[in-house]
């Protein structure tokens, strides 16, 4: 099923600062993308999951980001892992498929015979050769990465239906208002090079019906209010629903986890879900405890980065990730939680269910935690960046911003 001089590259779509709003107080200080999850920034999953891709050639990300803001980690990242990867700036929204055929030069520079497409903001084990082997299959032109959810939670995603033996996608609807169908779209996809005939063919469309609808001023200010500019189009509505039912598209449906990283919330779920999956891909990210009296009490799954200091007598995990710097205290106790760069947390404190933002302290017998459910709209608790909790203070559902000191205990609040 091909030669074994073919090359793949892959693109994932990162998206900007007018996205990541939901995703405040955290992606003040620092792109979504970048955000660490189980110790490594979010984006670094879908990457280091493309190191599996047979004839791997070239990965570029794709968003509205300043370049600098990505320099760093691109530069570190593709030293790494030995393929290069490039950062493309959009200088304005093209839309999901619009930003792919915008860059189409770039992205066919090696000739590619496959073209992986990734949404960032998603958290799964992207088992991106397997999908290659299947589309490889199938013929067509594309296979999206499916997965069954609750016939409730469906209408929050593009729905679609596929015949149960040939896999072929059959309908498509993006966020319906009723029931089509359990299987969603992961926002996985690969493509063959075909996909940016098939992107110009609706952009020539719409730029066709404009140029045909400049009949009156009176219609074109209607039609201006309803319609896209002729770049902009969208992987989902404009290509997916389309082709669909026509033996083009297929998909492929994974059993494993899979979550959409909108939220903070949601943020500290894929964490642990990450910390899981490094038991299978990556042990050596676990910090394992020690039998002696120098190394702290680990239960479950856990990563401290190399340079944290973590005092033997505290209690880490389950499902903890500390980052560089950080310093933990006497008596700490750590569960479910996320804790920054340059974070301290005296003796005796307890974070549980909560992100401690860059920089922030919380103090001797203090407590920082969520209670309730994690899909609740403040199931977690956020410090900003360098939040103080003083000594002895309890921080309980709360989302406090950047810069505050908090010296009496708070409770179901967002400190601004």
């Amino acid at each position: 099923m091909g030669t074994s001089d073919e090359r793949v590259v892959a693109v994932i779509m990162v998206g900007g600062p007018t996205k990541g709003t939901r995703f405040r107080p955290l992606s003040l200080n620092i792109p979504k993308p970048l955000f660490p999850l189980a110790g490594q920034p979010m984006v670094h999953h879908p990457i280091n999951a493309c190191k599996r891709i047979p004839n791997l050639a070239h990965i570029y990300l794709i968003g509205f980001y300043e370049e600098r803001e990505f320099a760093l980690y691109v530069s570190s990242i593709s030293n790494e892992l030995r393929v290069p990867v490039r950062y493309l700036r959009e200088d304005k929204p093209h839309g999901s498929a619009g930003g792919l055929y915008n860059f189409r030069d770039w992205i066919m520079e090696d000739n590619p015979s496959h073209i992986f497409v990734l949404n960032c903001d998603v958290c799964c084990s992207f088992p991106l050769p397997e999908m290659l082997y299947a589309h490889k299959q199938y013929g067509g032109i594309g296979t999206i990465l499916v997965i069954k959810v609750s016939a409730e939670t469906a209408n929050q995603f593009g729905e679609l239906v596929a015949d149960p033996v040939t896999k072929e996608l059959l309908h498509y609807t993006e966020k319906p208002e009723t029931f089509v169908s359990d299987l969603i779209n992961c926002g996985v996809y690969i493509f063959t090079p075909e996909i940016f005939t098939a992107i110009e063919g609706v952009s020539s469309q719409r730029a066709n019906k404009a140029n045909l609808r400049r009949l009156s001023s009176f219609e074109a200010l209607q039609s201006a209010t309803r319609s896209f500019p002729s770049e902009f189009v969208r992987l989902d509505q404009d290509i997916l629903s389309p082709l669909a039912g026509k033996k083009q598209l297929y998909t492929y449906e994974t059993k494993d986890f899979w979550q959409q990283i909108k939220t903070p919330g949601i943020s500290l779920k894929c964490s642990e879900l990450y910390l899981h999956q490094y038991r299978f891909t990556s042990p050596h990210l676990l910090t394992k405890g020690g039998d002696d009296t120098k190394s702290p009490h680990i239960v479950g799954d856990v990563y401290i980065h190399p340079s944290a200091k973590v005092h033997p007598t505290a209690k880490i995990g389950t499902n903890v990730s500390i980052s560089a710097n950080a310093r933990i205290g006497p008596g700490v106790r750590l569960i479910g939680c996320i804790i920054l760069d340059d974070v301290e947390i005296k003796e005796n404190a307890v974070v549980i269910n909560a992100i401690v933002g860059w920089k922030s302290s919380v103090g001797r017998w203090s407590r920082v935690q969520a209670v309730g459910d994690s899909n609740a709209k403040l199931g977690v608790t956020i410090l900003g960046e360098a939040v103080t909790v003083e000594d002895e203070v309890v921080v309980v559902n709360c989302i406090v911003l950047p810069n505050k000191t908090l010296n009496v205990s708070v409770q179901e609040e967002i400190i601004l």
